[in-house]
């Protein structure tokens, strides 16, 4: 599966959409044929289809797809990756950045694919705390470094625009395997994106 950005729409999932999209206008008191709504059950259909494409990717093949022999052992970090999902519990975004880092032991993959992995758990209906370990799992099971470490810092709309609407809030989560499981490590890490957790 392809797993770069490409605005290609599925006719029928688009359609079906669009009938959904229309009847929760209706819903809303809206009346879907005025000017300004129009075209909007079409445009909701294909930002919809293009905010859920992680689930037409897979993120293990985007990690084989540049992963090479490689002796060096010292952590390799990737961070401030900006994230954009949904959660699944109101369908409303989420935003923020990841930290991503592990410690080779004989592969490495292009630096750009660990940004691509994030994009594919991401363009998902999500809750935070499944995608921190889904990142973390995807990467150890095709890599096999001898550790993993990702923090994830977002800010979530179901919290700031509705329900207890605390607009300064962030909600940060963490998961660590091998390595990152010793002290050391994991404060190594820590330190190095603590600047952005600031």
């Amino acid at each position: 599966m392809a797993y770069h950005k490409k605005e290609v729409y599925d006719k029928e999932a688009t359609d079906q959409l669009m009938t959904a999209y229309r009847s929760v206008l209706t819903a809303i008191g809206e009346n879907p044929e005025r000017e300004g709504l129009q075209k909007t059950p079409e445009r909701i259909a294909k930002a919809m289809q293009f905010m859920t494409q992680g689930y037409n990717m897979n993120a293990s093949e985007i990690l084989l797809s540049a992963k090479f022999h490689e002796s060096y052992k010292e952590m390799v970090l990737v961070k401030n990756i900006e994230l954009y999902s949904m959660c699944e519990h109101h369908m409303l975004p989420f935003f923020g950045k990841a930290h991503i880092a592990y410690i080779p032991d004989g592969w490495i993959t292009g630096l750009s694919k660990i940004a691509h992995v994030v994009e594919c758990f991401a363009r998902r209906l999500q809750v935070q705390e499944r995608m921190t370990h889904q990142i973390l799992d995807v990467i150890q099971a095709t890599l096999h470094p001898l550790g993993v470490g990702v923090v994830i810092e977002a800010q979530h709309l179901c919290m700031m625009q509705r329900g207890v609407q605390k607009q300064n809030s962030v909600t940060t989560t963490s998961a660590f395997s091998g390595q990152f499981m010793k002290n050391e490590t994991r404060s190594e890490f820590l330190k190095l994106i603590s600047t952005d957790l600031s």
